[in-house]
């Protein structure tokens, strides 16, 4: 049986964040700015939405293994 390389929701968190680094890449560049620091842009953009979407997309109920203390 093949497995997948990412579970869905890796997947689901990097297609936003990607999307969100493109989407302020873009932002910058028509805003006027250089294409070099359009670049920095969405790559700080990709960098903050990587944990930020990773809290924010629910976690699968049989990954949790908290224990009640």
């Amino acid at each position: 049986m093949r497995r997948s390389l990412l579970s869905m929701r890796s997947a689901l968190v990097l297609l936003l964040a990607v999307l969100t680094g493109v989407g302020a890449g873009v932002l910058a560049r028509l805003a006027g700015s250089p294409a070099a620091e359009c670049v920095l842009h969405g790559a700080g953009a990709f960098g903050a939405a990587v944990p930020f979407f990773d809290r924010l997309v629910a976690v699968p109920a049989e990954e949790l293994t908290e224990t009640p203390s």
